[in-house]
């Protein structure tokens, strides 16, 4: 069987099959559940409450930080740049990503019942590894915005034309969706267990594949391919570009120029080395888990 470009094999087809000729099996569900209990801090309440209030706090700090740069950017003539530009699309990425996550996490911290809708653990498990596939494409052409007006400040308005913005926005808004098409369908297209408890905050992708009754290998393998599409080699690209800033910032001798450089660059390192960081942590821990 062959979804989306992705063979499935047979052993696992076989598997269900049988499972499903069997009557009376137990903790397996092969139709869709109608929710999924988020476990979290189910086992240690007096956590939860402080962390409801740590993450309220840094929710309302990024809905009122991300709208000030969209708006002062879209309205600020002078800052109508690529720089600023794809700032913009990375604040508006941001709002979306938390907003998908957030709302309904604090929900879940303050009331009894920890649940998720079925449907609504599909669309959350979509928009976040869209936007998240997005961020770590955006922060890329980012990096190669800030190599072109450090290393190439001549070329620069040649390069980094106002067509190509948008043609690279385009290119990893669309590109991060569609692997999170991908992802989504083959995590949901696998029998669940009928507990359905996500060991989790949210609906992530390895917690999913914890709770399946079958052999996962190959969706295992098809999440090592995206992270090495969308975090491996986007961070070995940043990590060139900002070597190439540095040895042009280094060889600089006008203490002026240094400072301008550092300006360009601005805190998207720390950015890049927040996010990334987060993510190669969970991934190390999924290995050793």
């Amino acid at each position: 069987m062959v979804i989306l470009g992705t063979e499935i094999p047979q052993e696992n087809i076989v598997m269900v099959e049988s499972c499903i000729k069997q009557k009376g099996v137990k903790g397996t569900n092969f139709s869709s559940p109608a929710g999924f209990i988020l476990l979290g801090f189910s086992d240690q309440p007096q956590l939860g409450t402080i962390f409801l209030l740590v993450v309220s706090i840094v929710y309302v700090l990024t809905l009122v930080g991300n709208t000030a740069i969209i708006l002062v950017s879209y309205l600020n003539p002078k800052l109508h740049k690529s720089m600023y530009f794809f700032l913009s699309n990375l604040s508006f990425l941001d709002l979306c990503l938390t907003t998908s996550i957030v709302p309904r996490m604090l929900w879940n911290l303050k009331g009894p019942e920890k649940t998720i809708s079925y449907t609504g653990c599909v669309i959350q498990l979509y928009v976040a590894l869209g936007l998240g596939s997005t961020e770590c494409l955006l922060l890329t052409v980012m990096a190669y915005d800030h190599f072109s007006a450090i290393c190439r400040p001549l070329h620069y308005g040649v390069i980094m034309h106002p067509n190509l913005l948008w043609h690279l926005a385009a290119v990893a808004w669309i590109s991060g969706f569609v692997e999170s098409m991908v992802q989504t369908l083959l995590v949901f297209q696998l029998p669940l267990c009928s507990h359905h408890r996500v060991d989790d905050f949210m609906c992530k992708e390895p917690a999913l594949i914890k709770i399946t009754c079958v052999n996962t290998t190959f969706l295992e393998n098809e999440l090592s391919r995206a992270i090495v599409l969308y975090v491996v080699i986007p961070l070995g690209l940043i990590l060139v570009s900002y070597g190439c800033i540095a040895r042009s910032v280094l060889r600089t001798k006008s203490t002026e120029g240094r400072r301008k450089a550092f300006g360009t660059c601005g805190s998207h390192p720390l950015v890049v080395v927040l996010f990334f960081g987060t993510i190669i942590f969970g991934v190390i821990t999924l290995v050793i888990n």
